[in-house]
């Protein structure tokens, strides 16, 4: 299962594009609201549906996860990092091993939480300095260990299809991207 945290201001591209994207390549995805809503507002007003909410997801469920998406958006983000129980969810994730994908401003989140110290990452342009990671690439996706992170909702897709084959393979992803005609 991958669990696609949901913050006030996220980045719709990023969130959607990618659940759909997993879902397509037949994963289980939860899209799980930070707050008590599950309605949750992206950074243009579009009104997202959550599956669930933060606080009502079981230890169970958060720890049999594969993986744990972090979409941007600037407010969104800010969102995220205001939230203890996103904070304690993602160090959780991180020390039992699961993947963490983030994307645009998400992975200065990590960089917050300390998680990428001696990692190779990226994030949207200008915002590398709060990474606090090993390296800055500029790649438009970078995996170092169990960590994904990408640049922005033009790499959605690349990202997207990055998580597709660390959790499955290769081949699954390149059959997903080319049924969507993704060049």
């Amino acid at each position: 299962m991958v669990l696609v945290l949901l913050a006030e201001g996220f980045e719709e591209i990023e969130a959607i594009g990618t659940v759909d994207i997993l879902r397509r390549a037949e994963l289980s995805v939860t899209m799980v609201s930070i707050s008590d809503e599950k309605v949750v507002a992206s950074a243009r007003g579009v009104k997202v549906f959550a599956d669930a909410v933060l606080s009502e997801i079981d230890v169970r469920v958060q720890m049999s996860c594969e993986a744990l998406v972090l979409p941007g958006g600037g407010e969104g983000v800010k969102n995220l990092s205001k939230s203890e129980g996103a904070r304690l969810l993602t160090k959780e994730a991180a020390a039992a091993g699961k993947m963490i994908a983030a994307i645009c401003a998400a992975p200065t989140f990590l960089g917050q939480l300390g998680l990428l110290e001696g990692k190779n990452a990226t994030c949207y342009p200008g915002m590398e300095s709060e990474l606090n990671c090993g390296k800055y690439l500029s790649d438009a996706v970078v995996v170092d260990g169990k960590f994904i992170t990408s640049r922005g909702a033009g790499t959605t897709h690349l990202f997207a299809a990055k998580i597709v084959e660390e959790l499955a393979s290769k081949d699954l992803a390149d059959s997903v991207l080319e049924k969507m005609i993704f060049s």
